[in-house]
């Protein structure tokens, strides 16, 4: 497909991309991914800081949805849930390491950049 498709609102790939570009599906990914097993719910909760509890439950539930994680249900009082990242999960975590490397790499740069932005002067008015 061409890249330019992806532009389009009627683009397939486009439904990818906005559950790919959302923050906490990166990080559940992320942690799945680097978890030895699957993880329960709270885990991935207090992993996560800052997530909140209807956050993690949409997310995963878009990410199973998506094939990228699966759920599994044990009958036990109470019914215990785990969560664990699929083939095709692992294979875009791959993706995201890259990316999370080339973050770690220029942090610094893009912090610069945003305080030089941030402490640039106003412009006045144009006439």
């Amino acid at each position: 497909m061409d890249t330019v498709q992806s532009y389009l609102k009627a683009c397939p790939a486009r439904t990818v991309l906005d559950t790919l570009a959302n923050k906490w599906s990166l990080l559940v990914l992320s942690s799945l991914r680097r978890h030895d097993g699957p993880m329960r719910f709270n885990e991935l909760r207090r992993l996560l800081e800052g997530i909140t509890q209807k956050s993690l439950t949409q997310t995963l539930r878009v990410l199973e949805r998506d094939g990228l994680v699966d759920r599994a249900v044990y009958p036990t009082v109470p019914p215990r849930v785990e969560y664990a990242v699929t083939d095709l999960g692992a294979q875009v975590g791959d993706m995201f390491s890259v990316l999370g490397d080339w973050a770690q790499e220029h942090v610094d740069e893009i912090l610069a950049a945003r305080e030089a932005f941030d402490n640039r002067p106003t412009p006045g008015p144009v006439r």
